[in-house]
Protein backbone atom coordinates (compact mmCIF):
# COMPACT_ATOMS: atom_id res chain seq x y z
CA UNK A 1 0.00 0.00 0.00
CA UNK A 2 1.01 3.44 -0.31
CA UNK A 3 0.19 6.29 3.21
CA UNK A 4 2.70 8.61 3.06
CA UNK A 5 4.95 9.70 -0.06
CA UNK A 6 7.19 12.41 -1.25
CA UNK A 7 5.91 15.00 -3.64
CA UNK A 8 9.03 17.94 -4.26
CA UNK A 9 9.03 18.65 -7.96
CA UNK A 10 8.62 22.58 -8.02
CA UNK A 11 5.53 23.23 -10.42
CA UNK A 12 7.89 24.32 -13.90
CA UNK A 13 9.32 21.06 -13.32
CA UNK A 14 5.85 19.63 -13.23
CA UNK A 15 4.67 21.27 -16.44
CA UNK A 16 7.90 19.90 -18.28
CA UNK A 17 7.50 16.47 -17.02
CA UNK A 18 4.01 16.34 -18.26
CA UNK A 19 3.28 18.90 -20.94
CA UNK A 20 0.42 20.41 -18.95
CA UNK A 21 -1.08 23.63 -20.06
CA UNK A 22 -3.15 26.35 -18.42
CA UNK A 23 -2.10 27.70 -14.82
CA UNK A 24 -0.56 25.67 -12.16
CA UNK A 25 -1.83 25.78 -8.90
CA UNK A 26 1.11 26.48 -5.90
CA UNK A 27 2.53 23.66 -4.77
CA UNK A 28 4.32 23.32 -1.83
CA UNK A 29 6.96 20.61 -1.44
CA UNK A 30 5.83 17.91 0.47
CA UNK A 31 8.20 15.26 2.27
CA UNK A 32 5.68 13.27 4.19
CA UNK A 33 2.42 13.86 1.93
CA UNK A 34 -0.30 12.36 3.68
CA UNK A 35 -4.23 11.46 3.07
CA UNK A 36 -6.46 14.15 3.51
CA UNK A 37 -3.92 16.55 1.74
CA UNK A 38 -4.30 18.19 -1.22
CA UNK A 39 -1.35 17.10 -3.63
CA UNK A 40 -0.56 17.67 -7.61
CA UNK A 41 -2.38 15.51 -9.67
CA UNK A 42 -2.20 15.34 -13.19
CA UNK A 43 -5.62 14.73 -15.49
CA UNK A 44 -6.70 15.17 -18.69
CA UNK A 45 -9.56 17.04 -20.22
CA UNK A 46 -11.09 16.02 -22.43
CA UNK A 47 -13.01 19.04 -23.31
CA UNK A 48 -9.68 21.27 -24.31
CA UNK A 49 -7.70 18.28 -25.15
CA UNK A 50 -4.73 19.13 -22.66
CA UNK A 51 -3.53 17.82 -19.65
CA UNK A 52 -3.70 19.98 -16.30
CA UNK A 53 -2.36 19.70 -12.63
CA UNK A 54 -4.48 20.40 -9.97
CA UNK A 55 -4.67 20.39 -6.03
CA UNK A 56 -6.80 16.86 -5.08
CA UNK A 57 -7.28 16.29 -1.49
CA UNK A 58 -5.62 12.39 -0.86
CA UNK A 59 -8.51 10.12 -0.06
CA UNK A 60 -11.41 9.37 -2.55
CA UNK A 61 -14.92 10.30 -1.97
CA UNK A 62 -17.21 8.96 -4.19
CA UNK A 63 -19.71 11.27 -5.50
CA UNK A 64 -23.61 10.67 -3.02
CA UNK A 65 -21.12 10.21 0.32
CA UNK A 66 -22.63 12.38 2.98
CA UNK A 67 -19.55 14.13 3.37
CA UNK A 68 -15.51 13.74 3.65
CA UNK A 69 -14.70 11.66 6.33
CA UNK A 70 -14.79 8.07 4.22
CA UNK A 71 -11.91 9.70 1.59
CA UNK A 72 -9.39 8.64 4.81
CA UNK A 73 -10.30 5.06 3.90
CA UNK A 74 -9.86 5.00 0.28
CA UNK A 75 -6.24 6.34 0.23
CA UNK A 76 -5.21 3.23 -1.66
CA UNK A 77 -7.26 0.80 -4.81
CA UNK A 78 -6.08 -2.89 -5.87
CA UNK A 79 -5.74 -2.55 -9.02
CA UNK A 80 -7.37 -6.37 -9.68
CA UNK A 81 -10.66 -4.89 -8.24
CA UNK A 82 -11.37 -1.90 -9.55
CA UNK A 83 -13.40 -2.60 -12.08
CA UNK A 84 -15.43 -4.52 -9.87
CA UNK A 85 -15.78 -2.50 -6.61
CA UNK A 86 -18.34 0.07 -6.66
CA UNK A 87 -16.28 2.72 -4.76
CA UNK A 88 -13.96 2.95 -8.07
CA UNK A 89 -15.58 1.57 -10.91
CA UNK A 90 -16.94 4.65 -12.24
CA UNK A 91 -13.78 6.52 -11.83
CA UNK A 92 -11.79 3.62 -13.38
CA UNK A 93 -14.03 4.04 -16.32
CA UNK A 94 -13.92 7.59 -16.56
CA UNK A 95 -11.85 9.82 -14.43
CA UNK A 96 -8.04 7.89 -13.99
CA UNK A 97 -5.50 10.50 -13.40
CA UNK A 98 -1.42 10.49 -12.57
CA UNK A 99 0.00 10.90 -9.29
CA UNK A 100 3.61 12.68 -9.47
CA UNK A 101 5.89 11.61 -6.48
CA UNK A 102 9.81 11.45 -5.47
CA UNK A 103 9.37 8.09 -3.61
CA UNK A 104 7.20 6.72 -0.77
CA UNK A 105 7.42 5.24 2.42
CA UNK A 106 6.71 1.94 3.66
CA UNK A 107 6.93 0.22 7.04
CA UNK A 108 8.08 -2.91 7.41
CA UNK A 109 6.50 -5.87 9.20
CA UNK A 110 8.99 -4.78 12.41
CA UNK A 111 7.75 -1.14 11.84
CA UNK A 112 10.85 0.43 10.68
CA UNK A 113 9.53 2.93 8.09
CA UNK A 114 11.32 2.57 4.83
CA UNK A 115 11.68 4.93 1.95
CA UNK A 116 11.49 3.51 -1.40
CA UNK A 117 12.81 5.71 -4.80
CA UNK A 118 14.10 5.08 -8.24
CA UNK A 119 18.00 3.52 -8.98
CA UNK A 120 17.49 6.01 -12.16
CA UNK A 121 16.95 9.21 -10.13
CA UNK A 122 13.61 9.82 -12.15
CA UNK A 123 10.42 10.76 -10.48
CA UNK A 124 7.73 8.01 -9.81
CA UNK A 125 4.54 8.22 -11.64
CA UNK A 126 1.34 6.90 -9.88
CA UNK A 127 -1.40 5.27 -11.72
CA UNK A 128 -4.76 7.24 -9.32
CA UNK A 129 -8.39 7.72 -9.91
CA UNK A 130 -10.25 10.53 -9.21
CA UNK A 131 -13.55 12.25 -8.21
CA UNK A 132 -15.76 15.02 -7.59
CA UNK A 133 -17.78 15.35 -4.15
CA UNK A 134 -20.38 18.06 -4.09
CA UNK A 135 -21.46 19.07 -0.14
CA UNK A 136 -25.28 18.42 0.00
CA UNK A 137 -24.68 21.63 2.27
CA UNK A 138 -22.68 24.37 0.79
CA UNK A 139 -23.16 22.88 -3.10
CA UNK A 140 -19.20 23.52 -3.20
CA UNK A 141 -17.37 21.17 -5.01
CA UNK A 142 -14.17 18.92 -3.44
CA UNK A 143 -12.03 16.70 -6.06
CA UNK A 144 -10.22 13.68 -4.67
CA UNK A 145 -7.75 11.16 -5.81
CA UNK A 146 -7.08 7.32 -4.61
CA UNK A 147 -3.64 5.49 -5.34
CA UNK A 148 -3.59 2.49 -7.20
CA UNK A 149 -1.76 -0.42 -5.82
CA UNK A 150 -0.58 -3.67 -7.11
CA UNK A 151 1.41 -6.97 -5.64
CA UNK A 152 5.01 -5.50 -4.80
CA UNK A 153 8.18 -6.71 -6.91
CA UNK A 154 10.08 -9.03 -5.43
CA UNK A 155 13.00 -6.89 -3.84
CA UNK A 156 10.71 -4.85 -1.86
CA UNK A 157 8.23 -7.93 -0.72
CA UNK A 158 10.51 -8.30 2.51
CA UNK A 159 9.10 -4.74 3.78
CA UNK A 160 5.32 -4.95 1.92
CA UNK A 161 3.41 -7.09 0.01
CA UNK A 162 1.67 -4.20 -2.03
CA UNK A 163 3.39 -1.07 -3.72
CA UNK A 164 2.21 1.71 -5.71
CA UNK A 165 1.26 1.20 -9.58
CA UNK A 166 4.39 3.30 -11.50
CA UNK A 167 3.57 3.94 -15.53
CA UNK A 168 6.03 4.66 -18.01
CA UNK A 169 5.23 7.57 -19.84
CA UNK A 170 4.48 5.55 -23.17
CA UNK A 171 1.80 4.57 -20.84
CA UNK A 172 0.18 8.01 -19.44
CA UNK A 173 -2.07 8.78 -22.28
CA UNK A 174 -3.95 5.52 -22.25
CA UNK A 175 -4.14 5.74 -18.28
CA UNK A 176 -5.23 9.30 -18.86
CA UNK A 177 -7.66 8.55 -21.63
CA UNK A 178 -6.03 10.56 -24.16
CA UNK A 179 -5.57 7.40 -26.75
CA UNK A 180 -8.67 4.53 -27.03
CA UNK A 181 -7.98 1.51 -24.27
CA UNK A 182 -9.98 -1.18 -23.47
CA UNK A 183 -10.81 -2.33 -19.84
CA UNK A 184 -7.96 -5.45 -20.33
CA UNK A 185 -5.75 -3.06 -21.88
CA UNK A 186 -5.89 -0.52 -18.94
CA UNK A 187 -5.70 -3.79 -16.53
CA UNK A 188 -2.42 -4.37 -18.14
CA UNK A 189 -0.60 -1.47 -17.54
CA UNK A 190 -0.94 -1.93 -13.23
CA UNK A 191 1.06 -5.03 -13.64
CA UNK A 192 4.67 -3.65 -12.34
CA UNK A 193 7.44 -5.16 -14.53
CA UNK A 194 10.01 -7.67 -12.47
CA UNK A 195 12.53 -5.43 -13.33
CA UNK A 196 11.33 -2.21 -12.48
CA UNK A 197 14.59 0.25 -11.21
CA UNK A 198 13.66 1.02 -7.50
CA UNK A 199 15.62 0.71 -4.42
CA UNK A 200 14.45 0.82 -0.93
CA UNK A 201 16.25 1.43 2.44
CA UNK A 202 15.24 2.41 6.39
CA UNK A 203 14.87 6.15 7.62
CA UNK A 204 14.38 7.54 10.88
CA UNK A 205 11.50 6.87 13.12
CA UNK A 206 10.25 10.66 12.57
CA UNK A 207 8.34 10.42 9.08
CA UNK A 208 5.95 7.85 11.30
CA UNK A 209 4.49 11.60 12.58
CA UNK A 210 3.01 13.98 9.72
CA UNK A 211 3.86 17.10 10.84
CA UNK A 212 7.55 16.12 10.73
CA UNK A 213 7.84 17.18 6.93
CA UNK A 214 11.60 18.50 5.69
CA UNK A 215 14.15 17.01 3.54
CA UNK A 216 16.18 14.97 6.00
CA UNK A 217 13.01 12.40 6.34
CA UNK A 218 14.41 10.66 3.16
CA UNK A 219 17.96 9.96 4.45
CA UNK A 220 19.32 6.82 5.06
CA UNK A 221 19.16 6.33 8.89
CA UNK A 222 21.72 4.21 10.72
CA UNK A 223 19.75 1.14 11.98
CA UNK A 224 21.00 -2.12 12.53
CA UNK A 225 18.26 -3.37 10.47
CA UNK A 226 19.88 -4.93 7.03
CA UNK A 227 19.63 -3.23 3.99
CA UNK A 228 16.88 -4.34 1.87
CA UNK A 229 18.92 -4.08 -1.53
CA UNK A 230 21.82 -6.16 -0.02
CA UNK A 231 22.13 -9.99 -1.66
CA UNK A 232 23.15 -11.07 1.96
CA UNK A 233 19.96 -9.52 3.88
CA UNK A 234 17.49 -11.79 2.10
CA UNK A 235 14.96 -12.49 4.79
CA UNK A 236 14.46 -16.24 6.12
CA UNK A 237 11.04 -17.56 6.80
CA UNK A 238 11.30 -17.24 10.18
CA UNK A 239 12.76 -13.58 10.13
CA UNK A 240 11.41 -10.29 11.65
CA UNK A 241 11.20 -8.61 7.94
CA UNK A 242 8.92 -11.89 6.93
CA UNK A 243 6.57 -11.92 9.14
CA UNK A 244 3.07 -10.39 8.74
CA UNK A 245 2.69 -6.20 7.69
CA UNK A 246 2.21 -3.51 10.13
CA UNK A 247 -1.43 -2.35 7.19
Amino acid sequence: MCGRFVQKLPPEALVETFGSDGPVPNVPARYNAAPTQDLAVVRFNPGTWRRAIDLLRWGLVPNGEKDLKGGAKLINARSETLAERRSFARAFQARRCLIPADGFYEWAPDRTPHFVRRLDGRPMVFAGLWEGWKDPQSGEWTRTFTIVTADAVERLRPIHHRMPVMLEPEQWPAWLGETAASPAQLQALLAPPADLPVEAYPVSVRVNAVRNDDPTLMDRAGHHEPDMNAASSAASPGSAISRGTLF
